[in-house]
Parts: structure tokens; sequence; C-alpha cells
């Protein structure tokens, strides 16, 4: 079954794919090549987003996430997770680096529309964030972050070091994890907005990756970097009883968005397949897989997993535009798109043999790429952990 788009985001989906088409693609081996290198053709593309997003009721990118804008009345509701979701879809089908690398839809502005009051919601409003959460010694498991922010006046002293973080350097500010005190646990992490050029702020170097090469990716240390207090997002309190779920919030807004970013990769590398082995592949989806190709059954298997991954992901951007709690359908969406794009773009890679493999074609690249999307926003393992946690409601002390 293939579940329609929303109708009204229809010219959303054709505009995002005319970009893919036109603006991505054309440059995505350029930037595959020239890594570190700022993509100058994405600053007017950027610029035309925003001017798309004023004052509109459905919104698109990153920083709309998380508001819940749904349209009047009652009934089904597609508000601004489901543009976002699928219009980084589209866009993922031109390049995944290029759409991470695209100014102020950094995953740090979906963390700070998931998470911030209305004050700095107004404030932080046309910057351009990127998330730090990962640290040397401290990965998968977030609650472990050692990075802290002490309380000193009308500001909080925040000392540590992150790694990978997408955008680092490119980015206005950073959305910083750290804890108020190691002794609370989980309770006590909350995120801040950090801005670059912030005395003891410091980016250490860029890495040099696999996949993704047109965003760049930061190593940050901060030594008694002082951030105002207002910018702390969320409430400054610690809650144990609610603990980690606060910040956890921010995983539950973007999981959708990098499943999207999963879909929209793998629907490329199945496309392009398609169109190059057309002469040899007929389309009869009623056939017996033994009376079908190795290669007709094999894309026919492997689209019927991309719909089952496209299914998860807009039913977890639905509900959260309907204000239902999403966290394990996040982690469902995230998981499955993840690994799916993993399989379907090496896979497709296998099928189109040498030609896969070179460097005529952009299959060997969404492979590559395809990659860090079942690693970052939590690894494949983590998403099933925490499913497992939702479904048998035990804690993450009761299930690790």
């Amino acid at each position: 079954m293939y579940l329609e788009n929303p109708k009204k985001f229809n010219m959303l989906v054709e505009q995002a794919h005319q970009v893919a088409v036109n603006v991505l693609r054309p440059i995505s081996r350029k930037y595959d090549k020239a890594e570190h290198e700022y993509p100058k053709e994405l600053d007017m593309l950027a610029s035309l987003l925003d001017g798309m997003n004023e004052g509109s009721p459905d919104a698109v990118g990153a920083s709309s996430t998380g508001s819940g804008t749904t349209s009047s009345g009652s009934g089904v509701k597609n508000g601004s997770n489901m543009s976002a979701v699928l219009g980084i879809i589209e866009m993922c089908w031109g390049d995944v680096g290029l759409l991470l690398a695209m100014p102020r839809q950094g995953l740090g502005n979906a963390a700070i529309a998931a998470v911030a009051n209305e004050e700095q919601l107004k404030r932080f409003k046309g910057m351009w964030a990127a998330m730090a959460i990962t640290e040397p010694n401290c990965g998968s498991d977030s609650a472990a972050i050692r990075t802290t922010a002490t309380k000193d006046g009308d500001h909080y002293v925040l000392n540590g070091e992150k790694i990978y973080v997408t955008s680092g350097a490119r980015a206005d500010s950073v959305v910083v994890w750290a804890t108020l005190d190691k002794n609370l646990g989980r309770a006590a992490i909350k995120s801040f907005v950090v801005q670059h050029g912030t005395a003891g702020m410091e980016v250490t170097r860029l890495e040099k990756k696999l996949g993704i090469k047109a965003s760049d990716t930061a190593a940050i240390t901060f030594t008694n970097c002082r951030v105002p207090a207002a910018n702390l997002l969320g409430t400054p309190e610690v809650d144990v009883q609610k603990g980690f779920a606060g910040v956890m919030q921010t995983f539950d807004n973007t999981r959708p968005l990098v499943a999207a970013m999963a879909i929209g990769v793998a629907k490329a590398s199945l496309d392009r397949t398609r169109e190059l082995l057309k002469d040899s592949l007929s389309v009869n989806y009623s056939a017996q897989p033994m009376q079908a190709s190795f290669a007709e059954a094999t894309l026919n298997r492997l689209e019927a997993e991309w719909e089952a991954a496209r299914l998860l992901t807009l039913k977890a951007a639905w509900l959260a535009d309907n204000k239902i709690p999403n966290s394990k359908e996040a982690s469902i969406a995230k998981a499955k798109a993840g690994r799916v794009a993993n399989e379907v773009t090496l896979k497709c890679v296998e099928l189109c043999g040498a030609l896969g493999y070179s460097e005529d074609e952009l299959l060997e690249k969404w492979s590559r790429d395809s990659k860090i999307l079942d690693i970052f926003e939590g690894t494949q393992q983590i998403q099933l952990l925490i499913v497992a946690r939702r479904v048998l409601n035990k804690s993450s002390a009761e299930l690790k």
C-alpha cells in the first residue's frame, strides 16, 4: 500500500524535488571531492527557504519541528513536522551532505524548536544552530555526559569537550548538552545555546569522513566558557522524578528527520538502479519471487522495506503534529529507516556491478553517505533498546 502524501503538501514536495534535481544533484560530486569547502550555492537556497517560511503556517525545515503547528479544525492534522519530513526526503534524494550543510537547517535548530520557550524562540529566530552531544568518552550513552555547567551569577560556566558536531565550525551557534550536577545523574543534563565567538569556545579540528563530506564535522572544546543563563533551553530546575525526559524530547523531534534523510537517499539509489537496469528488468509486482530474476526479486523486496520505513516515519511525524507522545515511534522509524538505507544503497551498488562501484555514478557515494544515518542521533542498538523499554514498560535502570 502506498499512503498518499497530504494534498496540501504536494506543492512543497514538488518544489523540494526540483531543488534536489536542479541544485543539489549537479553539485553533489563536486563537494564530495572538496571536503571542508563550504557550498556557496546553498546561501541563496537557504534564503529562499527562509522567505517561504516567513509567516507560513506550514513552515518547512528543522527549525519548524516540535511546534506542533497544525491546520485549524478537528480530525487529522498534518503540520510542521510532517512538512519537514516530506521536504527532507526529497532534498536527500538530491544529496544528504548538502542538506546537512544548509544554513539554519541544523539539528540544533530542531532542538531549539523542541524545548525552547517563547522568548527563546523569538531571540534565536534566524540563527543557524549545530548540536553538540557526543564526547570522547560518551557516545550512545548520552546520560554519561561529562561536560559541566556551573552556575555563576547570571551565567553558566561550561567546561568540557564535544566531538562529531555536524556544522560545528560553520553554524552561528551550538546547542551544547552539559550537566548541572554529576551527582544527580540524567535529570541534571540541560542544553545551552553557545554562540560562536564566545570566549572559551574553540573549534579544535575538522574530521575527515567516509561520507556526507559536504557537511563539516567538528570537535569543540569549552574552557571556562561563560554562557548567559537565559541561553539554557527549557527550565533550569532539576526534576529528579522527570529525569532525562525533558532533554530526550529533542530526540523525539530529530530522529524522524534523520529517518527521512535515510528514506531520501535510499529512494535515490532505488530509482537510479531501476533506470540503469531498465533493459533487463520487467515491472511485475504480482509475480512470485521464484519466477523473477534475482535483480527483480531483490529490488521488489528492497522497495517493500523502503515503503515500510517511509510509513513508520510519516507516523512518527504525524504523532508529533498531533501532540501525541512519539518516543517509541520515533525510535522505531529511525531504526528501520537507517538499517533499510544501509542495505538498499549497498545492494544497489552490487546489482549495478562495476558501474555501481565506479565514480561515474553516484551509487557508491550514496552507500557511503547512508552509513552515518544508522549511527548519529542514536545508533541502531540504542533505538532497539529504547523501543524495548517502551514496549516492556521498563526504565533505563531496569533494562540496560
